[in-house]
């Protein structure tokens, strides 16, 4: 059985101090906007090494020739990952922008 990183009893405290995009995921998967009843909102520890060594880079170089979009919201913070995805990529490649949108926006909400 794998070991799960304890829940924290002062989420409220948390978010008071967190980014704009770790309050919206917050918002989105802790209440019925993101919910699941079999998403058990917890990190397996083994998954804190595997994030650690994964690289979203690495082989982006093999999609061409086959066209990629990426699709990111003017206010997301995670906007400069797709941004150097695209510089990373080869032809065909675009970046759609939509103004005003976060991340968490772009899950669910119309723009």
């Amino acid at each position: 059985m794998a070991t799960a990183l304890p829940r924290s009893d002062n989420a409220e405290e948390l978010l008071e101090t967190a980014t704009r995009q770790f309050r919206e995921t917050f918002d989105f998967y802790r209440t019925p906007r993101g919910y699941h009843p079999r998403a058990v909102q917890e990190w397996v520890l083994r998954s804190v090494d595997q994030l650690a060594q994964y690289d979203s880079y690495a082989m982006i170089r093999l999609v061409s020739p086959r066209p990629l979009l990426m699709i990111v919201g003017s206010e997301a913070e995670s906007a400069n990952f797709s941004r150097e995805a695209i510089d990373r990529a080869a032809e065909p490649e675009e970046l759609a922008v939509i103004d005003g949108a976060t991340h968490i926006d772009l899950y669910d909400r119309d723009a």
